[in-house]
């Protein structure tokens, strides 16, 4: 047997949220101030859509510091008990982040349903001003967070939550504006509801995702078909069987094959062979880790039947 640890395995001393955690420490600290003033704003103003964005803008703060805590974890060496660290922790901070964005989803509804029954005096001007503050501190997180999105799940579900905080407050701009030009109270619970939906489909995909990945489902960009097919070609291959792939955290997919090879194949040498193996799976599917069982053919027909 053999292992591969390619480049996306951390090697350098963490996963690749690691990378980020000063900008995290800031996201975090922008969040919670902007927090803070629409709290004060919505109290001011009678806003339930700022409170609302307050609410997500809170959750915000909270789903970045668990990223954080998570890359921390992950940050702890493998153990004989913990054999790849704490790396799947960062999976479920993710799925903890969408759980928090649901939860405001269910709370902005029902407060807005609420205050078509029980009209509340708002004053728009006030609102209008503090969403614009909201804004522009969120922009601030998402250039911190631009060039992250895409490289982890656990960064992905940070960025997402700054970035819908974002549209949160654009829809408290204009709802505080035609408050402010007509008079129509009702702008703000509808800018309530517009902030709840708009956070459905971002924790949907992001628990989508990180159930994929605790369920051990096979990495959306690897095809075992065409990883099977890439080591058949190689001389001296007769068979492939438990052929699996999962993913440990973002950023390191790992796979395991039972490979069966000629006598002649494994007389010319274990090691070039292997190497050549785990070359093709590393070169072709950029996979972190991966454990290849040579088996000769004799072998295979005393074991039974293939799997997988």
């Amino acid at each position: 047997m053999g292992h591969d640890h390619g480049p996306a395995a951390a090697a350098a001393g963490g996963t690749l949220s690691g990378t980020y955690r000063n900008r995290l420490l800031w996201t975090i600290g922008i969040s919670a101030t902007i927090t803070v003033i629409q709290v004060v704003g919505a109290l001011l103003s009678g806003s339930l859509a700022l409170l609302a964005d307050a609410a997500h803008s809170l959750t915000d703060a909270v789903g970045v510091a668990l990223a954080l805590g998570a890359i921390t974890l992950a940050q702890r060496a493998p153990t004989p008990r913990r054999t790849f660290g704490f790396y799947r922790v960062e999976i479920f901070s993710a799925a903890l982040n969408a759980l928090l964005l649901v939860a405001i989803f269910v709370w902005v509804l029902w407060s807005a349903i609420g205050r078509f029954s029980e009209p509340v005096e708002v004053k728009g001007g006030l609102m209008f001003v503090v969403a614009v503050g909201g804004l522009l501190a969120n922009l601030v997180g998402l250039w911190l967070l631009r060039d992250a999105k895409d490289k982890s799940l656990n960064l992905r579900g940070a960025y997402l939550e700054v970035l819908g905080d974002a549209l949160g407050s654009v829809a408290v701009i204009v709802g505080g504006l035609i408050i402010l030009l007509t008079g129509w109270q009702a702008a703000d619970p509808i800018a309530s509801i517009v902030i709840g939906l708009m956070i459905v489909p971002r924790a949907y995909g992001l628990l989508r995702d990180s159930v994929h990945v605790l369920l051990e489902a096979t990495p959306q960009d690897v095809d075992l078909g065409e990883v099977r097919r890439h080591l058949m070609e190689e001389p001296g291959v007769v068979a492939v069987h438990d052929l699996h792939g999962w993913t440990v955290t973002s950023g390191m997919p790992v796979l395991t094959a039972h490979v069966v090879v000629t006598d002649e194949a494994l007389a010319d040498g274990h090691g070039t062979l292997l190497g050549r193996l785990q070359g093709c799976v590393g070169g072709h599917f950029d996979v972190a880790h991966s454990t290849i069982q040579l088996e000769p053919e004799g072998h295979a027909e005393d074991g039974g039947a293939l799997h997988t």
